[in-house]
Protein backbone atom coordinates (compact mmCIF):
# COMPACT_ATOMS: atom_id res chain seq x y z
CA UNK A 1 0.00 0.00 0.00
CA UNK A 2 1.43 2.89 -0.82
CA UNK A 3 1.27 6.04 1.69
CA UNK A 4 0.84 9.58 0.38
CA UNK A 5 3.56 11.62 1.73
CA UNK A 6 2.58 15.39 2.64
CA UNK A 7 4.48 17.93 0.80
CA UNK A 8 6.65 20.76 2.25
CA UNK A 9 7.77 22.75 -0.43
CA UNK A 10 6.01 25.70 -1.79
CA UNK A 11 3.48 25.79 -4.10
CA UNK A 12 3.39 28.06 -7.54
CA UNK A 13 0.01 28.68 -8.93
CA UNK A 14 -0.89 30.37 -12.42
CA UNK A 15 -3.22 33.36 -11.80
CA UNK A 16 -4.82 33.88 -15.44
CA UNK A 17 -5.07 35.65 -17.87
CA UNK A 18 -8.37 33.35 -17.96
CA UNK A 19 -8.64 33.79 -14.13
CA UNK A 20 -12.45 35.71 -14.28
CA UNK A 21 -10.58 38.58 -12.13
CA UNK A 22 -7.78 38.92 -14.26
CA UNK A 23 -9.90 39.60 -16.97
CA UNK A 24 -7.79 38.42 -19.96
CA UNK A 25 -4.51 41.23 -20.15
CA UNK A 26 -2.86 39.94 -16.83
CA UNK A 27 -1.50 36.65 -15.62
CA UNK A 28 0.09 36.59 -12.40
CA UNK A 29 2.63 33.55 -11.10
CA UNK A 30 1.99 33.30 -7.45
CA UNK A 31 4.21 31.39 -5.03
CA UNK A 32 2.12 30.03 -1.86
CA UNK A 33 2.93 28.64 1.30
CA UNK A 34 -0.29 27.15 2.24
CA UNK A 35 -2.50 30.22 1.82
CA UNK A 36 0.05 32.36 2.55
CA UNK A 37 1.39 34.22 -0.55
CA UNK A 38 5.54 34.71 -0.80
CA UNK A 39 5.96 36.16 -3.97
CA UNK A 40 4.04 37.48 -6.72
CA UNK A 41 5.32 37.85 -10.67
CA UNK A 42 3.01 40.11 -12.79
CA UNK A 43 3.31 38.81 -16.74
CA UNK A 44 2.24 41.29 -19.20
CA UNK A 45 1.94 40.88 -22.67
CA UNK A 46 -1.60 39.63 -23.53
CA UNK A 47 -2.65 43.09 -25.02
CA UNK A 48 -0.69 44.03 -28.12
CA UNK A 49 -1.55 46.78 -30.14
CA UNK A 50 1.30 48.81 -31.37
CA UNK A 51 -0.44 52.07 -30.40
CA UNK A 52 2.90 53.93 -30.31
CA UNK A 53 3.98 53.44 -33.97
CA UNK A 54 0.28 53.45 -35.53
CA UNK A 55 0.39 57.21 -34.12
CA UNK A 56 3.82 57.54 -35.60
CA UNK A 57 2.65 57.07 -39.17
CA UNK A 58 -0.60 58.44 -38.61
CA UNK A 59 -1.59 62.69 -39.13
CA UNK A 60 -3.51 63.59 -35.08
CA UNK A 61 -7.49 63.50 -37.12
CA UNK A 62 -6.69 60.19 -38.19
CA UNK A 63 -5.05 58.71 -35.67
CA UNK A 64 -8.44 59.98 -32.84
CA UNK A 65 -10.26 56.75 -33.53
CA UNK A 66 -7.51 54.56 -32.35
CA UNK A 67 -6.88 56.21 -29.38
CA UNK A 68 -10.43 54.94 -27.25
CA UNK A 69 -8.77 51.30 -27.64
CA UNK A 70 -6.21 52.45 -25.41
CA UNK A 71 -8.87 51.95 -22.24
CA UNK A 72 -12.43 51.33 -23.32
CA UNK A 73 -13.63 52.09 -19.91
CA UNK A 74 -12.32 56.12 -19.70
CA UNK A 75 -12.60 56.60 -23.64
CA UNK A 76 -13.21 60.59 -23.37
CA UNK A 77 -9.45 60.93 -21.74
CA UNK A 78 -7.42 59.48 -24.52
CA UNK A 79 -8.94 61.54 -26.98
CA UNK A 80 -8.32 64.26 -24.75
CA UNK A 81 -4.60 63.58 -24.17
CA UNK A 82 -4.57 63.11 -27.95
CA UNK A 83 -5.51 66.46 -28.43
CA UNK A 84 -4.15 68.41 -25.81
CA UNK A 85 -0.63 67.14 -27.06
CA UNK A 86 -0.52 68.58 -30.66
CA UNK A 87 -2.48 72.00 -29.09
CA UNK A 88 0.17 72.69 -26.47
CA UNK A 89 2.40 72.39 -29.59
CA UNK A 90 1.12 74.65 -31.71
CA UNK A 91 -0.20 77.02 -29.30
CA UNK A 92 -3.81 76.37 -29.90
CA UNK A 93 -6.45 78.15 -28.14
CA UNK A 94 -9.80 76.62 -27.72
CA UNK A 95 -13.28 77.88 -27.49
CA UNK A 96 -14.84 78.31 -23.93
CA UNK A 97 -17.66 76.84 -25.03
CA UNK A 98 -15.45 73.77 -26.36
CA UNK A 99 -13.30 73.55 -23.14
CA UNK A 100 -17.00 73.57 -21.09
CA UNK A 101 -17.96 70.72 -23.20
CA UNK A 102 -14.64 68.66 -22.79
CA UNK A 103 -15.16 69.04 -19.17
CA UNK A 104 -18.51 67.62 -19.09
CA UNK A 105 -17.67 64.14 -21.25
CA UNK A 106 -14.36 63.78 -19.49
CA UNK A 107 -16.38 63.49 -15.92
CA UNK A 108 -19.36 61.56 -17.75
CA UNK A 109 -16.78 59.08 -19.01
CA UNK A 110 -14.93 59.36 -15.03
CA UNK A 111 -18.19 58.23 -13.35
CA UNK A 112 -18.64 55.43 -16.25
CA UNK A 113 -15.11 54.08 -15.57
CA UNK A 114 -15.24 54.30 -11.62
CA UNK A 115 -18.82 52.51 -11.92
CA UNK A 116 -17.19 49.75 -14.15
CA UNK A 117 -14.51 49.72 -11.55
CA UNK A 118 -16.97 49.56 -8.45
CA UNK A 119 -18.96 46.30 -10.21
CA UNK A 120 -16.64 43.92 -10.93
CA UNK A 121 -14.72 44.97 -7.81
CA UNK A 122 -17.50 43.93 -5.60
CA UNK A 123 -18.49 40.59 -7.57
CA UNK A 124 -14.61 40.05 -7.17
CA UNK A 125 -14.56 40.07 -3.60
CA UNK A 126 -17.80 38.37 -3.26
CA UNK A 127 -20.66 40.55 -3.61
CA UNK A 128 -22.74 40.08 -7.03
CA UNK A 129 -25.36 42.76 -6.16
CA UNK A 130 -23.67 45.78 -7.00
CA UNK A 131 -22.20 44.56 -10.27
CA UNK A 132 -26.40 44.41 -11.77
CA UNK A 133 -26.73 47.86 -10.28
CA UNK A 134 -24.32 49.84 -12.12
CA UNK A 135 -24.96 49.13 -15.28
CA UNK A 136 -28.80 51.35 -14.35
CA UNK A 137 -26.09 54.27 -14.54
CA UNK A 138 -23.85 53.08 -16.45
CA UNK A 139 -26.43 52.94 -19.15
CA UNK A 140 -27.89 56.01 -18.76
CA UNK A 141 -24.27 58.05 -19.35
CA UNK A 142 -23.75 55.92 -22.66
CA UNK A 143 -27.52 57.14 -23.75
CA UNK A 144 -25.85 60.85 -23.05
CA UNK A 145 -23.19 60.07 -25.23
CA UNK A 146 -24.62 58.39 -28.31
CA UNK A 147 -26.76 61.62 -28.42
CA UNK A 148 -23.94 63.86 -28.34
CA UNK A 149 -21.60 62.12 -30.21
CA UNK A 150 -23.14 59.07 -32.11
CA UNK A 151 -21.46 56.31 -30.15
CA UNK A 152 -21.98 54.63 -27.02
CA UNK A 153 -18.02 53.91 -26.63
CA UNK A 154 -15.57 54.65 -29.47
CA UNK A 155 -16.95 58.45 -29.56
CA UNK A 156 -14.35 59.93 -31.70
CA UNK A 157 -15.66 63.46 -30.42
CA UNK A 158 -12.62 65.63 -29.48
CA UNK A 159 -10.89 67.55 -32.03
CA UNK A 160 -7.90 69.69 -31.99
CA UNK A 161 -9.11 73.11 -31.50
CA UNK A 162 -12.83 71.90 -30.02
CA UNK A 163 -15.01 68.86 -30.14
CA UNK A 164 -16.59 67.58 -33.28
CA UNK A 165 -20.74 68.84 -33.21
CA UNK A 166 -22.24 70.78 -30.41
CA UNK A 167 -24.93 69.57 -28.07
CA UNK A 168 -28.13 68.85 -29.49
CA UNK A 169 -31.12 70.23 -28.47
CA UNK A 170 -32.50 69.20 -24.81
CA UNK A 171 -29.29 67.57 -23.85
CA UNK A 172 -28.73 69.55 -21.56
CA UNK A 173 -31.71 69.33 -19.08
CA UNK A 174 -31.00 65.25 -19.80
CA UNK A 175 -27.79 65.46 -18.29
CA UNK A 176 -29.42 67.60 -15.01
CA UNK A 177 -31.61 65.16 -14.80
CA UNK A 178 -29.21 62.16 -15.09
CA UNK A 179 -26.94 63.82 -11.87
CA UNK A 180 -30.25 64.36 -9.26
CA UNK A 181 -30.61 60.70 -10.48
CA UNK A 182 -27.24 59.60 -9.98
CA UNK A 183 -26.78 61.29 -6.35
CA UNK A 184 -29.36 59.50 -5.02
CA UNK A 185 -27.36 56.07 -6.71
CA UNK A 186 -24.64 56.94 -4.75
CA UNK A 187 -26.07 57.29 -1.41
CA UNK A 188 -27.96 53.67 -2.50
CA UNK A 189 -24.10 52.45 -2.93
CA UNK A 190 -22.92 53.88 0.74
CA UNK A 191 -25.99 52.10 2.12
CA UNK A 192 -25.45 48.73 0.49
CA UNK A 193 -21.44 48.52 0.47
CA UNK A 194 -19.56 51.03 2.62
CA UNK A 195 -20.58 49.96 6.21
CA UNK A 196 -21.24 46.31 5.51
CA UNK A 197 -19.40 44.15 7.60
CA UNK A 198 -18.12 41.59 5.62
CA UNK A 199 -16.76 43.93 3.27
CA UNK A 200 -14.89 46.24 5.41
CA UNK A 201 -13.57 42.31 6.44
CA UNK A 202 -12.23 42.04 3.30
CA UNK A 203 -10.94 45.69 2.53
CA UNK A 204 -9.93 47.61 6.04
CA UNK A 205 -6.21 47.33 6.52
CA UNK A 206 -5.65 45.19 3.29
CA UNK A 207 -3.16 46.76 1.04
CA UNK A 208 -1.58 49.12 2.92
CA UNK A 209 0.59 52.23 1.05
CA UNK A 210 2.19 54.50 3.05
CA UNK A 211 3.22 58.69 1.27
CA UNK A 212 7.02 57.96 0.73
CA UNK A 213 5.80 54.45 -0.94
CA UNK A 214 3.60 55.90 -3.11
CA UNK A 215 5.18 58.47 -3.94
CA UNK A 216 8.88 56.37 -4.43
CA UNK A 217 7.15 54.13 -6.82
CA UNK A 218 5.36 57.03 -8.86
CA UNK A 219 1.65 56.15 -8.26
CA UNK A 220 -1.22 58.07 -9.28
CA UNK A 221 -4.68 58.88 -8.96
CA UNK A 222 -6.79 57.11 -6.50
CA UNK A 223 -3.54 54.86 -5.44
CA UNK A 224 -1.96 58.51 -4.58
CA UNK A 225 -4.14 59.86 -2.98
CA UNK A 226 -5.58 57.36 -0.70
CA UNK A 227 -2.19 57.12 0.54
CA UNK A 228 -2.58 61.01 2.01
CA UNK A 229 -1.30 63.07 -0.98
CA UNK A 230 -3.44 65.79 -2.45
CA UNK A 231 -2.87 65.60 -5.64
CA UNK A 232 -4.87 66.26 -8.69
CA UNK A 233 -3.99 67.12 -12.23
CA UNK A 234 -6.93 68.93 -12.62
CA UNK A 235 -5.90 70.86 -9.42
CA UNK A 236 -2.54 71.38 -10.60
CA UNK A 237 -1.81 71.37 -14.24
CA UNK A 238 -5.36 73.66 -14.61
CA UNK A 239 -5.88 72.64 -17.95
CA UNK A 240 -9.22 72.87 -19.85
CA UNK A 241 -11.28 75.47 -17.22
CA UNK A 242 -11.90 73.50 -14.11
CA UNK A 243 -10.21 75.85 -11.85
CA UNK A 244 -13.80 77.71 -13.09
CA UNK A 245 -15.56 75.17 -10.77
CA UNK A 246 -16.10 74.65 -6.96
CA UNK A 247 -14.87 71.11 -6.02
CA UNK A 248 -12.51 69.59 -3.65
CA UNK A 249 -10.36 66.72 -4.24
CA UNK A 250 -10.87 63.54 -3.01
CA UNK A 251 -8.01 61.80 -0.43
CA UNK A 252 -7.64 59.46 2.30
CA UNK A 253 -4.76 59.42 4.50
CA UNK A 254 -4.76 55.35 6.03
CA UNK A 255 -3.95 54.08 2.48
CA UNK A 256 -5.54 50.70 2.64
CA UNK A 257 -8.15 49.12 0.19
CA UNK A 258 -11.13 50.86 2.07
CA UNK A 259 -9.61 54.23 1.04
CA UNK A 260 -9.08 53.48 -2.49
CA UNK A 261 -12.68 52.71 -2.27
CA UNK A 262 -14.14 55.75 -0.86
CA UNK A 263 -11.71 57.70 -2.68
CA UNK A 264 -13.53 56.97 -5.85
CA UNK A 265 -16.98 56.86 -4.11
CA UNK A 266 -15.85 60.66 -3.41
CA UNK A 267 -14.88 61.59 -6.66
CA UNK A 268 -18.19 60.61 -8.49
CA UNK A 269 -20.22 62.91 -6.22
CA UNK A 270 -17.21 65.74 -7.37
CA UNK A 271 -17.75 64.99 -10.55
CA UNK A 272 -21.99 65.41 -10.42
CA UNK A 273 -20.68 69.04 -8.72
CA UNK A 274 -18.35 69.87 -11.60
CA UNK A 275 -21.00 68.39 -14.90
CA UNK A 276 -23.68 70.55 -12.70
CA UNK A 277 -21.59 73.68 -12.87
CA UNK A 278 -20.69 73.45 -16.02
CA UNK A 279 -23.94 72.61 -17.31
CA UNK A 280 -25.42 75.45 -15.62
CA UNK A 281 -22.70 77.92 -16.74
CA UNK A 282 -22.17 76.98 -20.99
CA UNK A 283 -21.34 79.96 -22.70
CA UNK A 284 -22.39 80.20 -26.00
CA UNK A 285 -19.99 80.42 -29.19
CA UNK A 286 -18.31 78.14 -31.52
CA UNK A 287 -17.78 74.66 -30.37
CA UNK A 288 -14.37 73.78 -32.32
CA UNK A 289 -11.54 76.92 -33.59
CA UNK A 290 -11.76 76.09 -37.51
CA UNK A 291 -8.53 78.38 -38.18
CA UNK A 292 -6.53 75.43 -37.71
CA UNK A 293 -8.46 73.40 -39.87
CA UNK A 294 -5.67 74.02 -42.63
CA UNK A 295 -2.32 72.89 -43.77
CA UNK A 296 0.56 75.65 -42.84
CA UNK A 297 2.45 75.37 -45.55
CA UNK A 298 2.31 74.36 -49.26
CA UNK A 299 5.44 72.36 -51.03
CA UNK A 300 5.73 70.91 -54.34
CA UNK A 301 5.05 66.55 -54.02
CA UNK A 302 7.41 64.42 -54.21
CA UNK A 303 7.97 60.74 -55.88
CA UNK A 304 6.51 58.30 -52.75
CA UNK A 305 5.44 61.41 -50.55
CA UNK A 306 2.79 61.24 -48.83
CA UNK A 307 0.78 64.39 -50.41
CA UNK A 308 1.66 62.36 -53.80
CA UNK A 309 0.40 59.27 -52.87
CA UNK A 310 -2.73 60.13 -51.87
CA UNK A 311 -2.79 62.96 -53.67
CA UNK A 312 -6.62 61.69 -55.19
CA UNK A 313 -7.82 61.45 -51.80
CA UNK A 314 -9.33 64.61 -49.94
CA UNK A 315 -6.64 65.02 -47.15
CA UNK A 316 -7.59 65.00 -44.09
CA UNK A 317 -7.42 68.02 -42.41
CA UNK A 318 -4.06 68.84 -40.14
CA UNK A 319 -0.80 70.66 -39.22
CA UNK A 320 2.55 70.11 -39.22
CA UNK A 321 3.94 69.48 -35.82
CA UNK A 322 7.04 71.75 -34.99
CA UNK A 323 10.21 70.46 -34.38
CA UNK A 324 9.77 70.48 -30.57
CA UNK A 325 8.98 67.77 -27.92
CA UNK A 326 6.59 68.04 -25.02
CA UNK A 327 5.09 66.05 -22.30
CA UNK A 328 1.36 66.22 -21.77
CA UNK A 329 -0.66 64.57 -18.60
CA UNK A 330 -4.66 64.37 -17.94
CA UNK A 331 -6.32 63.33 -14.33
CA UNK A 332 -7.81 59.90 -15.85
CA UNK A 333 -10.06 57.96 -13.50
CA UNK A 334 -7.20 54.98 -13.13
CA UNK A 335 -4.15 57.81 -12.71
CA UNK A 336 -2.05 60.25 -14.81
CA UNK A 337 -2.24 59.23 -18.10
CA UNK A 338 0.37 61.21 -20.39
CA UNK A 339 1.60 61.43 -23.80
CA UNK A 340 5.69 62.67 -24.65
CA UNK A 341 5.10 63.98 -28.17
CA UNK A 342 8.29 65.19 -30.33
CA UNK A 343 7.64 66.85 -33.69
CA UNK A 344 9.63 66.94 -36.52
CA UNK A 345 7.92 70.03 -38.61
CA UNK A 346 6.05 67.03 -40.37
CA UNK A 347 2.18 66.25 -40.40
CA UNK A 348 3.24 62.75 -38.68
CA UNK A 349 4.70 62.79 -34.97
CA UNK A 350 8.53 61.74 -34.67
CA UNK A 351 7.94 60.14 -31.20
CA UNK A 352 4.37 59.44 -29.28
CA UNK A 353 5.42 57.62 -25.95
CA UNK A 354 2.26 56.85 -24.01
CA UNK A 355 2.34 56.72 -19.92
CA UNK A 356 -0.39 54.51 -19.13
CA UNK A 357 -1.42 55.14 -15.54
CA UNK A 358 -2.71 51.54 -14.83
CA UNK A 359 0.24 50.15 -15.74
CA UNK A 360 2.81 52.01 -13.50
CA UNK A 361 0.35 51.45 -10.79
CA UNK A 362 0.59 48.05 -11.10
CA UNK A 363 4.55 47.76 -10.04
CA UNK A 364 3.46 48.06 -6.30
CA UNK A 365 1.52 44.49 -7.02
CA UNK A 366 4.36 42.25 -5.60
CA UNK A 367 5.39 44.31 -3.19
CA UNK A 368 1.16 44.99 -1.44
CA UNK A 369 0.38 40.73 -1.97
CA UNK A 370 3.50 39.41 0.07
CA UNK A 371 2.25 38.13 3.54
CA UNK A 372 -0.73 38.60 2.55
CA UNK A 373 -3.53 35.77 2.02
CA UNK A 374 -4.55 34.10 -1.32
CA UNK A 375 -7.69 35.45 -1.06
CA UNK A 376 -6.61 39.08 -0.74
CA UNK A 377 -4.80 39.50 -4.30
CA UNK A 378 -8.16 39.68 -5.80
CA UNK A 379 -9.00 42.94 -3.02
CA UNK A 380 -5.45 44.13 -3.91
CA UNK A 381 -5.70 43.84 -7.63
CA UNK A 382 -9.54 44.94 -8.07
CA UNK A 383 -8.71 48.09 -5.85
CA UNK A 384 -5.83 49.20 -7.90
CA UNK A 385 -8.69 49.62 -10.79
CA UNK A 386 -6.48 47.55 -13.54
CA UNK A 387 -8.84 45.78 -15.69
CA UNK A 388 -7.48 47.60 -19.09
CA UNK A 389 -3.46 48.00 -18.75
CA UNK A 390 -3.21 49.74 -22.13
CA UNK A 391 0.25 48.26 -22.03
CA UNK A 392 1.23 49.23 -25.86
CA UNK A 393 3.34 46.79 -27.81
CA UNK A 394 4.30 46.14 -31.35
CA UNK A 395 2.64 43.43 -32.92
CA UNK A 396 4.10 40.41 -34.10
CA UNK A 397 3.71 38.96 -37.92
CA UNK A 398 2.36 35.43 -37.41
CA UNK A 399 0.36 35.61 -41.09
CA UNK A 400 3.41 32.96 -42.34
CA UNK A 401 2.98 30.73 -40.32
CA UNK A 402 -0.67 29.53 -41.14
CA UNK A 403 1.25 27.94 -43.84
CA UNK A 404 3.71 26.19 -41.79
CA UNK A 405 0.70 24.59 -39.64
CA UNK A 406 -1.57 23.75 -43.12
CA UNK A 407 0.74 19.66 -43.52
CA UNK A 408 0.16 19.93 -39.22
CA UNK A 409 -3.68 19.91 -39.06
CA UNK A 410 -4.52 18.10 -42.51
CA UNK A 411 -3.91 14.98 -41.05
CA UNK A 412 -5.29 16.30 -37.86
CA UNK A 413 -8.49 17.35 -39.61
CA UNK A 414 -8.78 13.88 -41.51
CA UNK A 415 -8.26 11.99 -38.34
CA UNK A 416 -11.24 14.05 -36.54
CA UNK A 417 -13.90 13.44 -39.34
CA UNK A 418 -13.14 9.62 -39.40
CA UNK A 419 -13.64 9.51 -35.41
CA UNK A 420 -16.38 11.62 -36.13
CA UNK A 421 -17.77 9.27 -38.71
CA UNK A 422 -17.27 6.49 -36.86
CA UNK A 423 -18.96 8.09 -33.65
CA UNK A 424 -21.85 8.29 -35.58
CA UNK A 425 -22.38 5.74 -37.12
CA UNK A 426 -22.21 3.33 -33.88
CA UNK A 427 -24.69 5.89 -32.22
CA UNK A 428 -26.66 5.02 -35.58
CA UNK A 429 -25.98 1.13 -35.34
CA UNK A 430 -27.17 0.75 -31.68
CA UNK A 431 -30.02 2.98 -32.10
CA UNK A 432 -31.22 0.70 -35.18
CA UNK A 433 -30.75 -2.58 -33.02
CA UNK A 434 -32.62 -1.11 -30.02
CA UNK A 435 -35.73 0.57 -32.33
CA UNK A 436 -35.30 3.76 -30.25
CA UNK A 437 -35.04 7.74 -31.24
CA UNK A 438 -31.62 8.30 -29.00
CA UNK A 439 -29.17 11.10 -28.75
CA UNK A 440 -28.39 10.41 -32.13
CA UNK A 441 -30.72 12.64 -33.61
CA UNK A 442 -29.62 15.62 -31.41
CA UNK A 443 -28.74 17.99 -33.91
CA UNK A 444 -29.51 17.20 -37.90
CA UNK A 445 -29.04 13.91 -38.47
CA UNK A 446 -27.09 13.44 -34.91
CA UNK A 447 -23.99 15.56 -35.86
CA UNK A 448 -24.51 17.38 -32.68
CA UNK A 449 -24.10 14.09 -30.71
CA UNK A 450 -21.42 12.90 -32.72
CA UNK A 451 -19.43 16.07 -32.59
CA UNK A 452 -19.93 16.17 -28.33
CA UNK A 453 -18.95 12.16 -27.74
CA UNK A 454 -15.53 12.65 -30.95
CA UNK A 455 -14.62 15.79 -28.80
CA UNK A 456 -14.63 14.29 -25.40
CA UNK A 457 -12.59 11.20 -27.14
CA UNK A 458 -9.91 13.04 -28.84
CA UNK A 459 -9.47 15.34 -25.78
CA UNK A 460 -9.55 12.54 -23.31
CA UNK A 461 -6.48 12.87 -20.61
CA UNK A 462 -3.88 9.92 -21.76
CA UNK A 463 -2.31 8.74 -18.43
CA UNK A 464 0.50 6.54 -17.96
CA UNK A 465 1.14 4.85 -15.16
CA UNK A 466 5.10 5.43 -14.06
CA UNK A 467 5.81 2.43 -12.47
CA UNK A 468 3.41 -0.14 -14.40
CA UNK A 469 3.70 -2.10 -17.54
CA UNK A 470 3.35 0.83 -19.94
CA UNK A 471 3.44 -1.52 -23.15
CA UNK A 472 0.47 -4.19 -21.51
CA UNK A 473 -0.97 -1.12 -20.23
CA UNK A 474 -1.62 0.49 -23.72
CA UNK A 475 -2.36 -2.67 -25.63
CA UNK A 476 -5.47 -3.81 -23.09
CA UNK A 477 -7.40 -0.72 -24.45
CA UNK A 478 -7.09 -2.04 -28.30
CA UNK A 479 -7.67 -5.67 -27.73
CA UNK A 480 -11.02 -4.31 -26.09
CA UNK A 481 -11.93 -2.18 -29.23
CA UNK A 482 -10.71 -4.33 -31.95
CA UNK A 483 -13.04 -7.03 -30.57
CA UNK A 484 -15.94 -5.02 -30.51
CA UNK A 485 -15.58 -3.95 -33.86
CA UNK A 486 -14.89 -7.19 -35.21
CA UNK A 487 -17.89 -8.94 -33.97
CA UNK A 488 -19.85 -6.24 -35.96
CA UNK A 489 -18.15 -7.30 -39.03
CA UNK A 490 -19.54 -11.03 -38.73
CA UNK A 491 -23.37 -9.77 -38.22
CA UNK A 492 -25.71 -10.19 -40.95
CA UNK A 493 -27.17 -7.02 -41.56
CA UNK A 494 -30.17 -6.24 -44.03
CA UNK A 495 -30.99 -3.01 -45.73
CA UNK A 496 -31.42 -0.09 -43.56
CA UNK A 497 -28.87 -1.80 -41.38
CA UNK A 498 -31.37 -4.21 -39.55
CA UNK A 499 -30.67 -7.83 -38.59
CA UNK A 500 -31.14 -10.32 -41.25
CA UNK A 501 -30.83 -13.59 -39.91
CA UNK A 502 -30.50 -14.22 -36.07
CA UNK A 503 -29.17 -17.37 -36.50
CA UNK A 504 -26.25 -16.83 -38.39
CA UNK A 505 -22.85 -16.09 -36.07
CA UNK A 506 -25.09 -15.48 -32.93
CA UNK A 507 -22.73 -17.12 -30.70
CA UNK A 508 -19.60 -16.44 -32.64
CA UNK A 509 -20.54 -13.08 -32.02
CA UNK A 510 -20.75 -13.60 -28.14
CA UNK A 511 -17.06 -14.91 -28.45
CA UNK A 512 -15.34 -12.68 -30.39
CA UNK A 513 -16.88 -9.51 -28.19
CA UNK A 514 -16.42 -11.68 -24.71
CA UNK A 515 -13.00 -10.94 -25.57
CA UNK A 516 -13.43 -7.56 -24.35
CA UNK A 517 -12.80 -8.26 -20.68
CA UNK A 518 -9.49 -9.33 -21.58
CA UNK A 519 -8.59 -6.08 -22.41
CA UNK A 520 -9.62 -4.68 -19.28
CA UNK A 521 -8.04 -7.01 -16.91
CA UNK A 522 -4.62 -6.43 -19.17
CA UNK A 523 -4.62 -2.84 -18.34
CA UNK A 524 -5.44 -3.14 -14.87
CA UNK A 525 -3.10 -5.26 -14.24
CA UNK A 526 -0.64 -3.46 -16.37
CA UNK A 527 -0.74 -0.34 -14.43
CA UNK A 528 0.79 -1.77 -11.06
CA UNK A 529 -2.33 -0.35 -9.10
CA UNK A 530 -4.18 -2.60 -7.24
CA UNK A 531 -7.49 -0.44 -7.91
CA UNK A 532 -7.01 -0.08 -11.28
CA UNK A 533 -6.95 -4.09 -11.27
CA UNK A 534 -9.71 -4.20 -9.30
CA UNK A 535 -11.85 -1.85 -11.72
CA UNK A 536 -10.44 -4.15 -14.90
CA UNK A 537 -11.60 -7.38 -12.33
CA UNK A 538 -15.07 -5.26 -11.75
CA UNK A 539 -15.44 -4.53 -15.43
CA UNK A 540 -14.71 -8.10 -16.77
CA UNK A 541 -17.45 -9.41 -13.71
CA UNK A 542 -19.92 -7.39 -14.72
CA UNK A 543 -19.41 -8.27 -18.34
CA UNK A 544 -19.89 -12.05 -17.45
CA UNK A 545 -22.19 -12.10 -15.22
CA UNK A 546 -25.14 -10.24 -16.74
CA UNK A 547 -24.44 -8.36 -19.71
CA UNK A 548 -23.33 -11.74 -21.72
CA UNK A 549 -26.15 -13.59 -20.30
CA UNK A 550 -28.79 -10.87 -21.03
CA UNK A 551 -27.62 -11.06 -24.33
CA UNK A 552 -27.99 -14.66 -24.61
CA UNK A 553 -31.58 -14.40 -23.52
CA UNK A 554 -32.62 -11.46 -25.56
CA UNK A 555 -31.16 -13.75 -28.44
CA UNK A 556 -32.87 -17.14 -27.29
CA UNK A 557 -36.28 -14.94 -26.81
CA UNK A 558 -35.18 -13.83 -30.48
CA UNK A 559 -34.89 -16.92 -32.31
CA UNK A 560 -37.86 -18.38 -30.40
CA UNK A 561 -39.97 -15.67 -31.42
CA UNK A 562 -38.75 -15.92 -35.49
CA UNK A 563 -39.18 -19.82 -35.43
Amino acid sequence: MNVPATREDLMIVNMGPHHPSMHGVLRLIVTLDGEDVIDCEPILGYLHRGMEKIAENRTIIQYLPYVTRWDYLATMFTEAITVNAPEQLGNIQVPKRASYIRVIMLELSRIASHLLWLGPFMADIGAQTPFFYIFRERELVYDLFEAATGMRMMHNYFRIGGVAADLPYGWIDKCLDFCDYFLTGVSEYQKLITRNPIFLERVEGVGIIGVEEAINWGLSGPMLRASGIQWDLRKVDRYECYDEFDWEVQWQKEGDSLSRYLVRIGEMVESIKIIQQALEGIPGGPYENLEIRCFDRVRNPELNDFDYRFISKKPSPTFELSKQELYVRVEAPKGELGVFLIGDQNVFPWRWKIRPPGFINLQILPQLVKRMKLADIMTILEVQDINSFSRLEYLKEVYGMIWVLVPIFTPVLGITIGVLAIVWLEREISAGIQQRIGPEYAGPLGILQALADGTKLLFKENLLPSRGDTRLFSIGPSIAVISILLSYLIIPFGSNLVLSDLNIGVFLWIAISSIAPIGLLMSGYGSNNKYSFLGGLRAAAQSISYEIPLTLCVLSISLRAIR
